[in-house]
């Protein structure tokens, strides 16, 4: 078999010192020409489906009389409705009576035809909806040729404007190009788009390409459950039975957000437990929760398990934002969040550089953090000992009424309001 591909115009002469390695180079080879053969008919295939199959079969179901009763909730990627959305569902659902339907598309977890088939029983429902909620981008939903009837607002799952997506990683590692990005948008079609400030208004129009006046500073739905006593009661319970060897310790939190791009998604691992154990075991635990894109465990020792958990799969961000003493992190939005309670920051950021030209930030990084960069675990150890004198609290409340100002625990109410108008006394129980 080597002898026959060893010497065509695809695979030229090579110095084989072993079967094996020949074997390996020509298996790698032709996995390059069936990829460099492939390419063409995987754009044709995106550009049938996005400008002709989807826009098509909704314009299809478009004929029938749009159902100012029917709202759609739209998950990305996720299987049960969740962050912002969760709170505006629960509302209608127990309080009025619309139809409710729900759409998980599962983007990047199932196979390609499943995926077709759930996104097209979505766009075979949106097309007479009255209302759709989502809390992420879909560049099948934007390439709808929506009707004016139906009111759309993206939710979206994060406060502020941290690290850059959509438009604005155009000319970034991380994103799409630009080209790209205009030909197959993934945020498009918004009546709404809710944001945690006014502050932040101009870096949604940037990256989701908005017009003036569509992102509206009205708050981040998901923030009311900070304001509720009985959900914080709740996350000191659950951290409990999570971890019972807490026993009165103080709570550090490691919260950083993934590295690479989202199908590969991997987590940091330059925090040393080792080091935090010998420093703070008596005082402290040390809580790791890592992106839910990252599919790997962080592996603890034995000799760490009463001092270091990971609470990943057995705890919301959310909980842990409300138990915890200190934050660790990196470029992770949930620094907004944290920020309501006026608690210690601090920003792990060992590979800003690296960070800078892979995915960029909407502020200077150094000035905008509310809490001390740092490069090394000792550098972090020493200043979590003195904490108490380290902590600018004035800081964190500075960057909370700039960012976060709107979201005041009244944020689900406001965006009712303004999505539904007079409906909602319309149609309440």
């Amino acid at each position: 078999m080597l002898e026959r591909f060893k010497h065509t115009k695809y695979f030229p002469k090579i110095k084989e010192t072993t079967p094996y390695k020949a074997i390996r180079f020509v298996y790698y080879r032709t996995r390059r020409i069936i990829k460099k053969i492939k390419k063409p008919f995987a754009k044709f295939y995106k550009f049938y489906m996005f400008k002709v199959k989807y826009p098509s079969l909704y314009k299809k179901y478009a004929k029938k009389p749009v159902d100012e009763k029917k709202i759609i909730f739209i998950e990305g990627r996720m299987t049960h409705i969740t962050n912002s959305s969760e709170y505006i569902y629960n509302e209608l659902k127990n309080n009025y009576n619309f139809k409710i339907h729900t759409h998980f598309l599962q983007m990047g977890f199932v196979k390609r035809k499943e995926y077709r088939v759930l996104c097209e029983d979505m766009i075979k429902d949106v097309a007479t909806a009255g209302y759709v909620f989502m809390n992420d981008a879909s560049n099948v939903f934007a390439c709808l040729p929506l009707r004016k009837e139906t009111v759309v607002t993206q939710l979206w799952h994060g406060c502020g404007a941290f690290k850059k997506f959509g438009m604005s990683t155009a000319d970034l590692i991380f994103g799409d190009n630009r080209k790209t990005q205009e030909k197959y948008p993934y945020h498009k079609n918004y009546t709404y788009v809710t944001v945690s400030a006014p502050e932040v208004e101009w870096a949604y129009t940037e990256a989701m390409n908005l017009k003036e006046g569509v992102a509206i500073g009205i708050g981040i739905s998901r923030s009311d459950f900070f304001y509720d006593k009985k959900n914080i009661e709740n996350a000191r319970i659950n951290m409990d039975k999570v971890f019972p060897q807490r026993k009165g310790r103080k709570i550090i939190l490691y919260a950083p957000t993934f590295r690479g791009r989202v199908a590969k998604a991997k987590m940091p691992d330059e925090l040393d437990i080792a080091k935090f154990y010998e420093a703070f075991k008596d005082e402290y635990i040390l809580v790791f929760k890592h992106h839910p894109f990252i599919k790997s465990k962080v592996l603890i020792e034995d000799e760490y398990k009463d001092f270091a958990v990971d609470c990943t799969e057995s705890m919301s961000i959310d909980d842990l934002i409300c138990v915890s003493d200190i934050c660790i992190s990196d470029y992770s939005s949930l620094v907004f969040e944290y920020s309501l309670f006026e608690r210690p920051m601090l920003f792990f950021a060992y590979d800003l550089d690296n960070y800078y030209d892979w995915r960029g930030f909407y502020y200077d990084y150094k000035d905008f953090v509310p809490g001390p960069i740092h490069y090394t675990n000792e550098e972090m150890i020493d200043y979590i000992k003195d904490i108490d004198k380290n902590f600018d609290k004035q800081k964190v409340k500075d960057f909370r009424d700039k960012f976060m100002c709107a979201c005041d625990g009244h944020a689900t109410e406001k965006i009712m309001k303004m999505v539904f108008k007079d409906k909602l006394e319309k149609y309440k129980r």
